[in-house]
């Protein structure tokens, strides 16, 4: 007697599961190549999950912000909004140097491509750096002074909650101001 119970017990709780879990929406593909599927399992009616193909980046000059020579490409979002998630890439030419800077949020890098060398502090000393790898991972704490350099052709990709900004420790090496 206890074993249909449980049959039936696990019938309607996979039903329920099945009902949160489904909004009735369907995968589609838009002209970007960019793959999106509603969601109701943890968001919102209309909430989506993306995938972007990494040959429909649009590349361009990286901000001011940067030192010239970096490119940048957004994923996800916008790296401007208040509050709001983005991803971004960047790709550093050999020899590239980010001198030390801060931002308001925690920065979370992915090393794509080439070796990016991070050190924490507010002078830039080769010293210090830590080489990271394609497929190697790194958390920058908000407000922690950090510096990086690229050897060869480095790309990274930056995940974070916006507003993207970057302020330098010595203001003096804010392409902005020069």
């Amino acid at each position: 007697m206890q074993l249909p119970r449980m049959i039936m017990g696990i019938a309607l709780l996979a039903a329920v599961a099945g009902t949160a879990c489904s909004d009735g929406a369907s995968s589609k593909l838009t002209a970007q190549g960019t793959h999106r599927a509603a969601s109701g399992a943890s968001r919102s009616e209309g909430a989506e999950h993306a995938m972007q193909n990494s040959d429909n980046l649009s590349w361009g000059p990286a901000p001011a912000i940067f030192p010239p020579g970096a490119m940048f490409a957004v994923v996800q979002g916008n790296p401007s909004v208040a509050g709001e998630i983005f991803t971004v890439r960047l790709r550093f030419p050999n020899g590239y140097i980010l001198p030390p800077h801060t931002h308001p949020t925690d920065e979370h890098v992915t090393v794509l491509r080439g070796t990016f060398s991070v050190g924490l502090g507010t002078v830039f000393s080769q010293d210090s750096l830590k080489a990271l790898q394609p497929n190697e991972f790194i958390t920058a704490p908000k407000n922690m002074a950090h510096f990086a350099t690229a050897r060869g052709i480095t790309e990274v990709q930056v995940h974070a909650i916006g507003p993207f900004q970057l302020t330098y420790v010595n203001p003096a090496d804010d392409p902005t101001k020069k």
